[in-house]
């Protein structure tokens, strides 16, 4: 079996210390990366990326119980906690297991291992492909259909956003304004998150500073590009790239 790819979710460093120390000490397992913020960990399961998350159950923005709701079953959990009250609700949504904090190597590989026999008797089909160029062009997968959504973090909540209601997305240092036809949504994120988050076959980005969706372009007049009542400038390194997606569609 290949090896199992895990996040490790926590908004304590040192819970996250313990639980990457454990999974990089098992040859089953691998370890695709720790965040201390709900949301990061939701983009990295959007991009396939994610067979197992250890999430934590109490966290400020989201709690565990709420990331596995969002989740929808796109990957498999083990919840971590230090309250055992929680423990009826997280079996409600099918976790593999739960681990009481402080978690031993001992528990831990318990956890593995029926996570392990999970696997083998129904496997999660999760194919990811590495990104291989920096240049603009259209992706095809024959992995599980994309998710016609993302979800982005506003200053007191997480906001379940359609990707076809998206116009384009602007960068301001380290936030992005998100531009719909109702409305303009202000969030922290880099661009370069933002643009992992999004399907490139939609959504391409056109300047350092502009990402825009291929199906809201009205037209294209030399280096500018109309979106509703918006003109884009387009990037001279993103040019080419770009014409060249746009002929091919």
């Amino acid at each position: 079996m290949e090896k199992i790819r895990c996040l490790a979710v926590d908004d304590e460093p040192l819970a996250l210390d313990i639980l990457a120390k454990y999974i990089n000490q098992l040859p089953s397992l691998t370890l695709v990366g720790t965040c201390t913020d709900a949301l990061e960990a939701l983009s990295l399961i959007q991009q396939g990326k994610v067979d197992l998350v250890f999430v934590d159950i109490q966290m400020p923005s989201l709690t565990g119980i709420q990331f596995l709701r969002v989740v929808n079953g796109k990957c498999r959990a083990i919840l971590t906690t230090a309250y055992s009250e929680y423990a009826m609700e997280g079996y409600e949504l099918d976790v593999i297991d739960y681990l009481l904090k402080p978690i031993s190597f001992e528990r831990f590989l318990k956890s593995v291992q029926k996570a392990s026999s999970r696997f083998q008797n129904n496997p999660v089909v999760n194919n990811s492909v590495p990104e291989t160029s920096k240049t603009i062009e259209s992706k095809t997968s024959t992995a599980e259909p994309q998710l016609d959504f993302i979800f982005v973090k506003t200053e007191y909540k997480i906001i379940k956003l359609s990707l076809s209601s998206i116009l384009y997305i602007e960068g301001l240092k380290d936030y992005v304004s998100i531009y719909t036809n109702e409305e303009r949504i202000l969030t922290l994120q880099t661009m370069k998150k933002t643009e992992e988050l999004l399907p490139s076959n939609r959504f391409v980005r056109v300047h350092k500073s502009y990402i825009v969706s291929l199906e809201k372009i009205n037209s294209i007049e030399r280096q500018r590009i109309f979106i509703s009542r918006a003109t884009i400038p387009i990037g001279e390194s993103y040019y080419k790239d770009f014409i060249r997606l746009i002929g091919s569609q």
